[in-house]
């Protein structure tokens, strides 16, 4: 199921972390990799959206990270 996070709640979230930790977007189920976050920016207008770009393949999911996604019989 797909949702929509904002600005706030991710910054909400991410707050509670040590902020020297590298920063990883886990993606696909079907291939569970991790990913680099690149740039983030922020388009304006009605439909306005910030956006994470992804910056390279970091590694596969540790089996840990894809239990916790429940992603594990992937």
């Amino acid at each position: 199921m797909r949702y929509k996070i904002t600005v706030g709640q991710l910054v909400h979230q991410l707050q509670n972390f040590d902020p020297d930790l590298p920063v990883c977007l886990a993606t696909n189920p079907d291939w569970p990799y991790a990913h680099r976050i690149g740039r983030i920016l922020e388009i304006t207008g009605s439909n306005g959206a910030v956006y994470i770009a992804e910056d390279g393949q970091e590694c596969v999911l540790p089996p840990a990270v894809r239990n916790q996604l429940d992603w594990a019989n992937v």
